[in-house]
């Protein structure tokens, strides 16, 4: 069984910095393609980035492009997400989720971590 655990999100000033983690467990990821979407109050879940787990490639949205940073660890099978230069409009709920590169649909998603950014 494929388990997600988020953790990392805060309360944080705009302009700072958080950086969430993502363990993932219950099976090996090769071939997998690992992502982070968010959803704020009152809105549709969006996509944030992603990245392969055998290759290290990697896509955001251009919403967090050039201030968010998707990275992976193999061995520790934890991926991160690296948020810099906060806005107000980065408050959401934080979800990790995952795929096969085969589908297009993410089968496992974690429980989310909330990520508040004041003005």
């Amino acid at each position: 069984q494929v388990q997600l655990v988020e953790s990392g999100g805060g309360l944080v000033q705009a302009g700072g910095s958080l950086r969430l983690s993502c363990a993932a467990s219950g099976r090996t990821f090769s071939g997998y393609i690992m992502a982070w979407f968010r959803q704020a109050p009152g809105k549709e879940r969006e996509f944030v980035a992603a990245i392969s787990w055998s290759y290290g490639t990697t896509s955001y949205s251009d919403s967090v492009k050039g201030r968010f940073t998707i990275s992976r660890d193999n061995a520790k099978n934890t991926v991160y997400l690296q948020m810099n230069s906060l806005k107000p409009e980065d408050t959401a709920v934080y979800y990790c989720a995952v795929r096969s590169s085969l589908r297009r649909t993410y089968d496992y998603w974690g429980q989310g971590t909330q990520v508040t950014v004041s003005s």
